[in-house]
C-alpha cells in the first residue's frame, strides 16, 4: 500500500491530450517547432493532468504521458538507431499486404496512426535517457507519489525488430533484447534516483500472445503477422523482465498488462481469462501486476485463486474506453469480488488502461476521465472505511 493508505489510488499512466498539444507534437516531429518550444507547451498538458488526478483524489499520480506520441514509439526521440514508422509504412514489408490490411480494419487499427519504433542500427540511450526528463518535471510539481511507466523489455523488443530492417544491425531479438535490457536498467537507475515511487513496466504484448490469431496478435508491434509458440514468448518475456529488474530496491515494480486500449469497439478487442497467463506472470519479479479487470472481456475472478497475495494487484475497475461513469458502489462490489483472494494491503485501484494511449486515437474526453477518477477515489474511501 501506498503511504500506509488501503487501497491507493493511481493510474495506469496515458491522460487523453487536448488538440493544441497534438498539433504541437505534429508540428515538432515535422520540424517547424523546437524540442524546447514544444516542451514549454507540454508542460501546461502535463500541469493539467496532474491537476485533474490530483484534484479526483489519485494517490500515486503520473504525468500523462503528454510529451509521448504512445506509449512506446516516444523512445524513437530519445534513442539513437531507432526510426518510427507508421503501421502503413511497414506495410510495404509484409508478404500479404492486401490481407493484412483486411485485418486491420475488422480491428478498426488507424494504420496511419499507430507507430512503432524500429530498431534499423545498433540503439544507444543518451544522459536523459527516456523518461527521466519527465520525471524530473512531475516530481517537481506534485507532491504525492509518483508513477512512471516506461516500456517493458519484452514489448520494446518485439515492437522494434523487423526482419528487413533491423537482422542488419540485429540478426535476432535476442540480440537486441540484451541492448534493451541495459538501456531499461540504466533508465531504472536514474528514475531510483529522482525518487520515483512506482515504475511500470508496460507489457501489453504478452496477452496478445496467448490471446490474438495469428495476424491479430501482433498488429501493434513490428512483429507483423509473425507468430511464435507462446511458452516460448512467455518465458522469453519473464526472462527479459526479471534481468531487467534484478538487483534494484526502493521503488515499487509494477507490469501493466491488457487486451488493447485503441479502439472503442469492445468487439475488436481481445479477450480471455488471465488463466493462461498467470503462471508467467507470478513468476517476473515485481511487486504489482496492474490488470485491466472492469470489463467482462477480462473474465473470471477466480482464476487468481491459487495465487493468493503473491503479488500486489493493480485492480482495473473503471472501463476508460466508455462514457458511463461507474458508480462507487459499483466499484466497491468488484473490488470485494476480488478480496475473496487477495488482503485489503494487496489491492490498489486504477482505470483498466490509459485514456489516451495514442496520441491522436485518446479514448475519452479528460471530463470523463476526471470523474471516472473520482468515482475510484469516492470507492476506495468507502472500502477504507470497511477495512481500516
Amino acid at each position: 500500500m501506498a503511504n500506509g493508505t488501503l487501497f491507493p489510488v493511481t493510474v495506469v499512466g496515458s491522460w487523453t491530450r487536448p488538440q493544441w498539444l497534438v498539433q504541437a507534437l505534429r508540428r515538432r516531429q515535422a520540424g517547424e517547432i523546437s524540442l524546447e518550444e514544444f516542451s514549454r507547451i507540454a508542460d501546461d498538458a502535463v500541469l493539467a493532468a496532474i491537476k485533474y488526478q490530483e484534484d479526483a483524489g489519485v494517490d500515486i499520480v503520473a504525468d500523462g504521458e503528454m510529451r509521448r506520441d504512445n506509449f512506446y514509439s516516444f523512445v524513437v526521440e530519445k534513442l539513437s538507431g531507432m526510426r518510427l514508422m507508421k503501421l502503413s509504412e511497414l506495410l510495404d514489408y509484409i508478404k500479404d499486404r492486401a490481407g493484412f490490411e483486411e485485418i486491420l480494419r475488422a480491428l478498426d487499427v488507424p494504420a496511419f496512426a499507430i507507430k512503432s519504433p524500429i530498431a534499423t542500427e545498433k540503439i544507444r540511450g543518451g544522459e536523459e535517457g527516456i523518461a527521466l526528463d519527465e520525471a524530473t518535471f512531475l516530481k517537481a510539481h506534485t507532491g504525492r507519489q509518483t508513477k512512471v511507466p516506461i516500456p517493458g523489455p519484452y514489448l520494446l523488443t518485439r515492437s522494434s525488430w523487423f526482419e528487413g530492417l533491423s537482422d542488419r544491425a540485429y540478426p535476432t531479438r535476442e540480440d537486441l533484447a540484451k541492448d534493451v535490457v541495459q538501456l531499461l536498467r540504466k533508465e531504472i537507475e536514474g528514475l531510483i534516483r529522482l525518487g520515483i515511487d512506482f515504475i511500470q513496466l508496460d507489457e501489453p504484448s504478452i496477452s496478445q500472445v496467448v490471446y490474438g490469431d495469428e495476424a491479430e496478435q501482433t498488429f501493434m508491434c513490428a512483429a507483423l503477422g509473425s507468430r511464435a509458440d507462446p511458452t516460448t514468448e512467455l518465458e522469453f518475456a519473464v526472462r527479459l523482465v526479471n534481468e531487467t529488474v534484478a538487483g534494484f530496491s526502493g521503488v515499487r515494480f509494477g507490469v501493466h498488462v491488457c487486451r488493447g486500449n485503441w479502439s472503442r469497439k469492445e468487439d475488436v478487442l481481445l479477450s480471455g481469462n488471465y488463466g493462461p497467463l498467470l503462471p508467467w506472470l507470478m513468476r517476473m519479479n515485481v511487486h504489482q501486476l496492474v490488470l485491466e479487470m472492469a470489463t467482462p472481456r477480462a473474465g473470471e475472478v477466480e482464476v487468481f485463486k491459487e495465487y493468493r497475495n503473491e503479488k500486489e494487484l493493480g485492480l482495473g475497475v473503471v472501463n476508460p474506453r466508455t462514457d458511463e461513469i461507474e458508480r462507487p458502489e459499483q466499484i466497491v462490489a468488484r473490488v470485494k469480488e476480488v478480496l475473496q483472494h487477495f488482503d485489503p494491503s494487496k489491492i490498489f485501484l486504477n482505470p483498466d488502461c490509459g485514456f489516451g494511449t495514442f496520441a491522436e486515437r485518446c479514448v475519452n474526453t479528460p471530463e470523463i476521465a476526471y470523474r471516472k477518477l473520482q468515482a475510484v477515489s469516492a470507492a476506495a474511501a468507502l472500502l477504507r472505511r470497511e477495512y481500516a
